[in-house]
């Protein structure tokens, strides 16, 4: 309806004014007592021990009958591991190996950093990245349906939601867990936390503030087949009020396979050829790809001819069942698959309830269409926490007063990747760096700097962040080096970040402090929209 001719000046201004206010951010806000120091993990997941049917990944971060019971590896791997053909296939690229199997006390073998399915977040290790000065855990509930069914040995049921539900549970064993261990209830460390406000008195009050995530491939049964989405509005909005209930803060809107909210990032090269293959098993097709005209793309996709001879060997028993790889345009790729009507739907549900979108693992098109909606919103609950989104898209992501965080890679890539992404910070919004980890997400933990004889981290140190005093993490009858076993385990955090500040400096050592607040800020800015 047009204003009237009669409507005063004055009125008119304080309504523009209001509106205005409506759709900015809202300014940073400080406990009485200034901001906290910290760094913080965006994305890992201390419970994916029990995804994929619960028998693919070995070890739990606890076991209240002890270590020893926690760290042991899988049954099928007993003997010399011989029968651990996943676990060989993850690290070394053949379903062929052996390793010692034996875990607690010794852990000859594992963890490593390059173990993808044996536990590496035993709870004193991450006690030991949080008295060095972790304040921040992002845990993702994780789960993948179509992994599940097709891992021959299960204990769990596959439906992603029922095991979300049961790692929501976990957690919070874990947490009475440690608390009993420090005096009963709510006298723990690790505190699961479901709002800022919790997050930064627990933080001021010296402990781990633990944030809920969910990433999984299928949310709240989204799957599509041959293009028909499974899902309807009804189940989203269930869904999402269910995840609210749980503690669920933050989350992924698509992850591996494409579904029916979003079209995925792919991944490249022979890892891509087998995750397309899985996406052909759950939706009935192929990665749909056409050549980017533009800067920004997805990985580029490997076919039959461009992977290495074991992937070739699978492709090739894929083919005897009328399943082959498609033929893909010239690079670079872009999955033509952007956000659905549902993916749409979705998004502003996440933003109604507040909760912090996960940008990594969307395909360009559809980070694209998701940043679009943010910023006409101006909503800064927005983050990339594994380095799994093109780093064009940086300047939109710190504009809107999101965050980013990098992979754990090796420190030297790592201190890279940050100062990439530090020159697109916005400087109207507090500047700080994280890691995300993917500790226990498949993927291999960072490696031992290369060419580190010259400079090595010596030992005793002090933490970048703290300045506690750390010698080399032991466990059992084991010692870990960072120079030689990089971070085998979570408990080498700290050694990995004062490689990092022996090679860059100070810098990066402040930035990364600065983590927690800048997530912090974010997340109010979120919850205040």
């Amino acid at each position: 309806m047009p204003f009237r001719r009669s409507l005063r000046v004055p009125v008119v201004l304080a309504l523009l004014a209001a509106l205005l206010v409506a759709v900015r951010p809202i300014p940073p806000a400080h406990a009485d007592d200034g901001p906290v120091r910290g760094y913080i993990d965006a994305h890992s997941h201390l419970m994916s021990y029990e995804a994929f049917g619960g028998q693919v990944l070995c070890g739990k971060p606890f076991d209240p009958r002890g270590i020893q019971e926690a760290l042991r590896d899988c049954p099928d791997h007993a003997g010399n591991g011989m029968f651990a053909w996943f676990e060989n296939f993850m690290r070394h690229g053949t379903p062929f190996g052996t390793h010692d199997p034996t875990g607690y006390p010794t852990f000859k073998d594992w963890p490593a950093w390059d173990s993808r399915t044996h536990q590496q977040v035993y709870y004193t290790w991450l006690e030991r990245s949080w008295r060095a000065g972790q304040r921040i855990l992002v845990n993702h509930l994780v789960a993948n349906r179509q992994l599940c069914e097709l891992y021959p040995l299960k204990r769990n049921p596959c439906d992603e939601m029922t095991v979300i539900r049961l790692q929501a549970q976990r957690m919070r064993e874990l947490e009475s867990y440690i608390d009993a261990q420090n005096g009963g209830p709510g006298k723990g460390w690790f505190r699961i936390v479901r709002n800022s406000t919790e997050a930064r008195q627990v933080i001021q009050d010296g402990k781990l503030a633990v944030v809920l995530g969910i990433e999984t491939s299928e949310p709240f049964g989204c799957r599509v087949i041959n293009g028909d989405p499974q899902c309807t509005r009804a189940d989203i909005d269930k869904g999402l009020d269910e995840a609210k209930r749980l503690g669920v803060s933050s989350m992924f809107v698509c992850h591996k396979f494409d579904n029916a909210l979003c079209g995925v990032r792919f991944d490249g090269g022979t890892t891509g050829a087998i995750v397309n293959a899985g996406n052909f098993l759950a939706t009935g097709r192929f990665w749909q790809a056409e050549t980017c005209a533009g800067p920004i793309h997805d990985n580029t996709l490997a076919s039959g001819a461009t992977v290495d001879d074991d992937v070739a060997a699978f492709l090739r028993q894929l083919g005897k069942v009328g399943i082959t790889l498609p033929l893909y345009p010239k690079a670079p790729h872009c999955n033509i698959l952007g956000l659905t009507d549902l993916g749409r739907y979705m998004l502003q549900g996440m933003m109604k309830r507040h909760m912090i979108v996960e940008i990594d693992h969307m395909s360009a098109k559809a980070a694209d269409e998701t940043i679009d909606i943010l910023e006409n919103a101006q909503y800064s609950g927005v983050i990339s926490s594994h380095s799994w989104t093109d780093e064009h898209y940086m300047g939109r992501i710190y504009g809107l007063g999101g965050m980013a965080a990098g992979y754990g890679n090796a420190a030297d890539q790592f201190v890279a990747e940050w100062q990439r992404k530090k020159q697109s910070r916005d400087p109207r919004y507090t500047f700080g760096y994280g890691y995300g980890l993917d500790a226990n997400g498949m993927g291999a933990l960072p490696p031992p700097r290369s060419n580190n004889s010259a400079n090595p981290l010596h030992y005793p140190f002090t933490s970048p962040i703290n300045g506690v005093t750390l010698d080399r993490e032991r466990t059992g009858r084991r010692t870990w080096d960072v120079n030689t076993d990089g971070v085998a385990n979570y408990g080498l955090v700290p050694d990995w970040m004062a490689d990092m500040r022996n090679i860059s400096g100070p810098e990066i050592t402040d930035d990364l402090a600065n983590g927690a607040e800048a997530y912090l800020e974010m997340w109010r800015r979120t919850e205040t929209w």
